[in-house]
């Protein structure tokens, strides 16, 4: 059986500091790419595989726009995030379906409670139920529905891994991290995801990250295109409060993290980081891939240090802060 790095394999990514004491260390592996592209860095195995779970979304999005859906601006940054299902998320993604003749009833992600607490309490006191534009996946389904109605592909069965528009995802994966997938699994949202070694990763976050929305060559200006949507709209891909939306705002990054403690983050230099918590927590993924870009000099300290204040790495002790969650010796 296929599987992710070991414990042998990783080092320490980050603690959690409690008065003093040191009380849970994170483990994984990061990669650090060069503007140009190149290993710069390597921190505990990076040729493991990976899911890349939702940070496999910027591929994603890119092949949907290349097989046809035609979105731009906050439609189009949708198609990557991981959102937390505000009505003004919820809006975005209804304009998605409706310009495509399709309703949310095409959708084939899970119904879910929004991951916004006031949204989630408004829905409670009006007596809602959980809905499929809710999930926080929905952007990407709706990009999908709308790659197929461009091209004819049936709606119908669009997660299957055989159905053409999974196959051309597929093809696009493998075109931007340079490398075979190496195993296909699915989603929490009911969409294959592709498993890729952290470097190949690093890679294609790399290539999308530092595309031109002026390149003659049509998957580099959807990728440029998509990371400008996603930078002048943070607040699509996450939601306030969350470390996506808070490093793109503060640093100008471009953020993209995936669950089971995955995170790619590109400068606006183009250095990348992609990395990996063994234990599946990312409440420090943020925080360790700014530090690793300020150490590569692509942000500053400062800048850092502003982020950090931003991000919720406080520890609480009877109401007051007694400790923080900072990076580790691995890095």
């Amino acid at each position: 059986m296929l599987e992710t790095l070991t414990s042998q394999d990783s080092v320490e990514l980050a603690v959690v500091e409690r008065s003093g004491f040191i009380e849970s260390r994170h483990a994984g592996a990061a990669v650090v790419l060069s503007p140009d592209g190149e290993v710069i860095s390597q921190h505990g195995n990076a040729d493991a595989l990976i899911l890349p779970r939702s940070s496999m979304k910027p591929l994603q999005a890119v092949a949907c726009v290349t097989a046809g859906a035609a979105l731009e601006g906050e439609q189009l940054a949708m198609s990557t995030a991981s959102h937390t299902g505000t009505d003004r998320h919820v809006e975005v993604v209804r304009e998605m379906l409706v310009a495509g003749g399709l309703t949310e009833d095409d959708l084939a992600c899970p119904p879910s409670w929004p991951g916004d607490s006031d949204t989630r309490r408004e829905m409670t006191r009006d007596h809602a139920e959980p809905s499929r534009i809710r999930m926080n996946c929905s952007g990407k389904h709706a990009a999908m529905l709308r790659a197929c109605v461009a091209t004819g592909w049936p709606t119908e069965g669009y997660l299957d891994p055989a159905h053409p528009l999974q196959v051309h995802i597929r093809e696009t994966v493998e075109r931007l991290t340079g490398a075979k997938v190496a195993h296909t699994a699915i989603d929490g949202c009911g969409a294959p995801v592709h498993a890729v070694t952290l470097v190949g990763l690093a890679r294609s976050i790399h290539r999308i990250g530092t595309a031109s929305d002026r390149s003659p060559f049509a998957l580099h200006r959807v990728a440029g295109a998509l990371v400008r949507a996603v930078r002048q709209n943070p607040w699509t891909i996450a939601g306030p409060e969350h470390q996506d939306t808070i490093a793109i705002e503060r640093l100008g990054v471009f953020a993209k993290h995936g669950a089971e403690g995955v995170m790619a983050m590109v400068a606006p230099d183009g250095t990348t980081v992609a990395l990996k918590m063994l234990d599946g927590n990312g409440r420090a993924a943020a925080i360790v891939a700014a530090t690793l870009l300020a150490r590569a000099g692509a942000v500053t300290e400062a800048d850092v240090a502003a982020l950090a204040a931003d991000l919720p790495l406080v520890v609480h002790g009877g109401g007051v802060p007694v400790g923080t969650i900072r990076p580790g010796a691995g890095i």
